[in-house]
Formats: C-alpha cells, sequence, structure tokens
C-alpha cells in the first residue's frame, strides 16, 4: 500500500472552540491508482490533501506514504521526503512568474542536487509529454491557462514521484482544458505514479474511471459505484492529442 491513512482526526481552534474537520478518517491507496475526492466546499477535501502532504499536522492519526511517517520526519528529511516522494498541482499554478516554464519545471530537480545532463534529459520528456516543448523559454505571463497548469504538473512529475497530490487542478480552466488535465494525470497513472485528486466537477469523476470518494460528515466515503459503475469493467484509451 503506498498511502495510508489510520484514524485521522483534525481539529481547528478559534480561541478555546474547537472545529473538527476530519474525524476518524480511514483511506488509502495502492501504487498506481487514481483516486478522485469529490466534495463542496468546507467539506474537508483539502485538509485531507494537506494531511497528507504535510502542509498540515493531523491532531490525531496516523499517516503512512511508502512505509514512512512524514508527520515524524526532522525538517531536512521532511523536505527531502517531499521532493523525492510527493508531486503537486494547485488550482492557481503556483509558478514562479519571473522564471521560464522551462526554469519553473526544474526547479525541484535544482532543489535535488540533480546533475545538469540528467536535469537536460528529464525536462525534455517531461515537456514532450505534456506538449509544451515549444513553451520552455517563455515567460509564465506568456502562456494560457492550460499551457500554465501543464507547466505546473511537469513541474510536479519530473521528479518521478510516487504519488501526485492535484487539488482542484482542473477549477480554473474551461471545461475541454479540464478535461485534458485529468486524462494527463490518468496518464501518470499509467506510468507507475499514483494519483489523488480533489474536484467537484461531478462530470469529471463520470467520464474517467478511477475510484471516488465523498468527503461529508469529517468523513470520507467510498463511492465509486455511485458515480461510475460502469467504466470499471471496460478499457478506455487515455491517449490524447497536444
Amino acid at each position: 500500500m503506498l498511502l495510508e491513512l489510520k484514524d485521522i482526526n483534525k481539529s481547528y481552534f478559534q480561541g478555546k472552540q474547537e472545529m473538527p474537520v476530519l474525524k476518524n478518517v480511514n483511506f488509502s491507496v495502492e501504487e498506481g491508482e487514481y483516486v478522485a475526492i469529490m466534495g463542496p466546499s468546507g467539506s474537508g477535501k483539502s485538509t485531507l490533501l494537506n494531511v497528507v502532504s504535510t502542509i498540515d499536522h493531523p491532531t490525531s492519526g496516523n499517516v503512512s506514504i511508502d512505509g514512512q511517517d512524514p508527520h515524524k520526519m526532522n525538517d531536512d528529511e521532511l523536505a527531502h521526503f517531499r521532493r523525492s516522494t510527493l508531486g503537486f498541482v494547485f488550482q492557481d499554478f503556483n509558478l514562479i512568474h519571473t522564471l521560464t516554464v522551462g526554469e519553473n519545471i526544474i526547479l525541484p530537480l535544482t532543489l535535488e542536487g540533480i546533475h545538469v545532463p540528467e536535469i537536460k534529459k528529464r525536462t525534455e520528456e517531461v515537456a514532450k509529454m505534456l506538449g509544451i516543448e515549444q513553451l520552455l523559454s517563455k515567460r509564465t505571463f506568456e502562456i494560457s491557462g492550460g499551457q500554465a497548469q501543464r507547466t505546473a504538473v511537469a513541474r510536479a512529475v519530473v521528479t518521478n514521484p510516487s504519488l501526485l497530490l492535484a487539488d482542484e487542478p482542473t477549477g480554473n480552466l474551461d471545461v475541454e482544458t479540464g478535461k485534458a488535465i485529468v486524462e494527463l494525470l490518468h496518464n501518470i497513472c499509467e506510468s507507475g505514479s499514483s494519483v489523488v485528486m480533489t474536484t467537484h466537477n461531478l462530470q469529471l469523476l463520470k467520464d474517467y474511471p478511477g475510484r471516488v470518494y465523498r468527503c461529508a460528515d469529517h468523513q470520507i466515503v467510498d463511492v465509486t459505484d455511485e458515480y461510475m459503475p460502469r467504466q470499471r469493467t471496460i478499457e478506455i484509451d487515455l491517449n490524447i492529442d497536444n
């Protein structure tokens, strides 16, 4: 099991008042699995992703990623673990606008001390896979929203992460571009990484296969059969045009 959450609780406090967000959540993801987590704003899906990503700490419970608990690591260990094991894709892209597309993509490799020839090789491979090889020298303010999200995905996967976390990655995109991004995430699963994506787009959940969970009442419930009763038994072509 790549990811396993056991009895996760998370609360925030306003003064002395406790505000629970997650209660006794148990959740797991296998290697190469695609998982979508749905729910309205405030349901706890982003908090769940923050706990998995180590951005936030659970109030109680255990997190295991690739057999390790990142919440028990020191700062240096955690920084290395994030760069080598986790990939992050955000709704607002979080690109550095003073850098080019290529410079944004190579940033995690540079921080990890990867040698220049290997950086060049990985960058070219991932840019070609995502259809942005002609954009590497452009500044991020010169490209479209869909191209910016592809750049963000490229930055996330260039380190070959075991687990890719995508928080509403289609939220700022039009419908067709959003579909293309989700197809890209599915293709990444084909290469061996696991993907956990939060979304409120119900149509995307019906169009693409995977496991689907709903966040509600501080819990997370498997609703795959409710949203995708047929896709689990058929094969589809996930190749997309750039």
